[in-house]
């Protein structure tokens, strides 16, 4: 009986933080809009509610009512598989998020994050090879190799944190003010790019790459499907976000200061920067971040 509840008070928990995570990520998109409006000389959106406050909830409507008909609606079994996964690892996300706040934290946790993030590839896979476009296809693959290929260097960041701490719980940063990004600034850099290409964000959006894919791999997708991708990919990079915050600066007041920085960032990256060509990131993370990785940690590991 104490087993069961002590699972079904981690499953209230996650839903809570879903539900909270999601009201975040309204809010979140309307003020990416803002900014990016900003940053370019332009309101914004600013007609409905106060100040444009309810435009998400509203674009939200949009997107669920909308209908298209059944007979043009050519979508395979493993792209409805690959919404669902994807959704199911923007719940699981969230599970491991309302852990350190339930109390019900894990030894491993950092052991469950990598394997959580390394689904993500699949997903974004299957998004795009079950669309029957080529444009998907090319953004999928695109997407899904720029996911493998940050996924050692993720590997590499997370067991360096874990030497660093002496654990792989995340209770031990979470609630302690580690500062390891003064022991390791590099990792801190490098794990940045790696979230831009993780969340397929700019400038290595080569998932959507809009300029020469056309929207890439979602384009065949509308109304509650579309949702479903476009809300995980901006859980995702909360999520990110947060754990960024944790796994560098630590814990307590700090953690929602630098969680709001990179937010922040993630609007700046794409505003400012331009798309890096795909060839060279590739190489880059293949012939110099892997290196710059196991220096460190040789580094860790002898002082």
């Amino acid at each position: 009986m104490l087993l069961f509840l002590s699972w079904f008070y981690l499953f209230l928990s996650g839903l809570l933080s879903f539900i909270l995570i999601m009201v975040l990520v309204a809010f979140f998109i309307l003020a990416e809009r803002k900014i990016l409006g900003y940053m370019q000389i332009r309101k914004g959106p600013n007609k409905v509610g106060i100040m444009g406050l309810l435009q998400s909830f509203a674009d939200l409507l949009k997107l669920i009512i909308k209908y298209k008909v059944p007979f043009f609606l050519v979508r395979s079994w493993l792209s409805w598989f690959s919404v669902f996964l994807l959704v199911l690892i923007g719940c699981s996300y969230c599970v491991l998020y309302s852990t350190l706040y339930s109390g019900f934290t894990s030894a491993n946790w950092l052991l469950w994050f990598l394997v959580v993030a390394g689904l993500t590839g699949y997903s974004l896979l299957g998004v795009g090879w079950g669309s029957f476009s080529k444009y998907s296809l090319l953004g999928s693959i695109r997407s899904a190799f720029g996911s493998v290929t940050f996924e050692a260097s993720f590997m590499c960041v997370i067991i360096i944190v874990g030497l660093v701490v002496s654990s792989y719980d995340m209770a031990s940063l979470f609630y302690d003010n580690w500062l390891v990004v003064l022991v390791l600034p590099g990792c801190y850099a490098l794990w940045l790019v790696g979230i831009l290409c993780e969340s397929n964000r700019t400038p290595f959006d080569y998932g959507e790459s809009e300029s020469e894919l056309v929207s890439g791999l979602n384009i065949e997708y509308c109304n509650v499907p579309f949702t479903c991708l476009f809300a995980c990919e901006y859980l995702i990079m909360y999520i990110f976000s947060w754990v960024t915050s944790v796994f560098f600066f630590g814990g307590g007041f700090i953690m929602y200061f630098f969680c709001l920085f990179h937010l922040v960032f993630f609007i700046w990256s794409r505003a400012t920067l331009p798309r890096v060509r795909y060839d060279y990131f590739v190489s880059f993370m293949w012939k110099w971040c892997l290196l710059i990785f196991v220096y460190s940690f040789f580094v860790v590991l002898v002082f």
